[in-house]
């Protein structure tokens, strides 16, 4: 990604290319016999204990093992041109994997280009990438980068990559390091208008940068940075393509002020989440095993 923004603090952040025991004579307590009816009573308890267990251990891992939970199969069935599953990682799943509901197209059938500039208080324009190295270095199938301000000026850049291979993704400290930026790192849950919520990660970072108002001095530089992993479906394949959507402000306040209005602009584009990933459709289920059958079928022709 390109390198941050020069800007002194208040302008817009660019965007950016977590004993002893004493000794003692040991005795054997009698041993008592009971009645042959008591041997039964402890075995019926101790079937009934383990009946218990069970029942006990289906309840706790039996609804992870059955398929995704029902509210992400219901939200997806809902309207499903428009939802996808996100996550904090795109190499593998995390507790946080949800499904959500978008108010544009955030995947690699549709222009990214396409998502509105106008949404609620927020205003944006494109800014397009202009360091050829970022694109030749990513080599992304769609980047589209906007700057955006909400009705108090306050400006935010939207960046999203869209790419079927993991070159385009790399986490943003990865940039923010290099260029000697001291930075941290958490994840941050954003409460939806229709309920759930989209969980992303977030990097609070700074560093003294030349003031380039006052020549000889320095400025503390200070970003917020907030992003996600979306994906068209539960199955998460690299051939369908994965969509980085990744917000980069300066920070204002607290850190948690400026997540807010990071969460306050993620709301205009998500509007409802449960938790996990949906079942796929049946149609890609079946084109998915025909898929695997034509495979087994030319192996066992080859073996031949």
């Amino acid at each position: 990604m390109s390198l941050p923004s020069t800007a002194a603090p208040g302008a817009e952040a660019g965007p950016e290319p977590t004993a002893d025991v004493a000794s003692a004579p040991v005795t054997q307590p009698p041993i008592a016999q009971p009645p042959t009816a008591g041997r039964g009573a402890q075995l019926a308890g101790g079937i009934v204990a383990l009946l218990l267990l069970a029942a006990g251990l289906w309840f706790v891992y039996g609804p992870r093992t059955q398929g995704a939970p029902q509210g992400a199969d219901t939200l997806a069935a809902a309207n499903p041109a428009f939802a996808y599953v996100s996550d904090l990682d795109f190499w593998q799943r995390t507790p946080r994997e949800s499904t959500v509901l978008a108010t544009a197209h955030f995947d690699l059938d549709h222009a990214l280009a396409d998502v509105p500039l106008q949404v609620g208080t927020w205003s944006g324009t494109v800014v397009p990438e202009t360091n050829e190295e970022v694109m030749i270095l990513l080599e992304p199938e769609q980047y589209e980068q906007r700057l955006y301000r909400d009705a108090d000026g306050f400006p935010m850049w939207l960046s999203m990559v869209g790419g079927r291979s993991s070159q385009p993704f790399h986490a943003p400290d990865i940039c923010y390091d290099a260029d000697g930026w001291q930075y941290s790192l958490g994840s941050y849950a954003v409460p939806l208008d229709d309920g759930g919520e989209v969980w992303g990660l977030y990097l609070s970072a700074d560093k003294e940068k030349p003031d380039p108002d006052n020549p000889g001095q320095t400025t503390r530089a200070e970003h917020v940075v907030f992003y996600f992993y979306l994906f068209p479906d539960g199955e998460r394949a690299l051939d369908d393509g994965i969509v980085l959507f990744k917000l980069t402000s300066s920070r204002t306040g607290t850190v948690e002020e400026t997540l807010a209005r990071h969460a306050d602009f993620v709301r205009q584009f998500f509007t409802q989440a449960a938790a996990g990933a949906p079942a796929l459709p049946i149609e890609k289920r079946e084109a998915r095993s025909e898929k695997g059958d034509r495979g087994s079928r030319i192996e066992d022709r080859g073996a031949g």
